[in-house]
């Protein structure tokens, strides 16, 4: 059975393959929402922050998570690479639409997202 797991701020499609007691062991199959860039305890700020670049999980990527995080997916899964690509420019779209000092630092956060998942993964993203 395929889950939807939301990890920090990223949703993800994924498969349990191990359960331990309460904790069970999921691994990626595609995303969903790519996780947003910046600080998680202070969305949307830039300044008298760490700015963090955050990276989708990767593909087959295992986390030990609860059954409460999970809801069922009945969904087709989508292959992970053209669901990466799809996230980020979802969330780069996004953010040119704001036009902000928080969105010009994300923005320079996917660009190398980008770079970074292209050598990753050998395509052009």
């Amino acid at each position: 059975m395929l889950y939807q797991f939301p990890h920090k701020t990223g949703q993800y499609v994924v498969e349990v393959i191990e359960e331990k007691g309460d904790q069970l062991l999921v691994k990626i199959l595609a995303v969903l929402r790519h996780p947003r860039q910046g600080d998680l305890h202070s969305p949307n700020e830039v300044e008298n922050v760490f700015f963090h670049e955050r990276k989708a999980l990767s593909q087959f990527e295992k986390r030990y998570t609860t059954a409460q995080f999970l809801k069922a997916y009945n969904e087709e899964v989508p292959n992970y690479i053209e669901s990466l690509k799809s996230s980020i420019y979802e969330l780069e779209e996004k953010m040119k639409k704001k036009n902000n000092a928080y969105s010009d630092q994300a923005l320079k956060c996917i660009e190398q997202l980008k770079k970074d998942y292209s050598r990753q993964y050998k395509v052009n993203i």
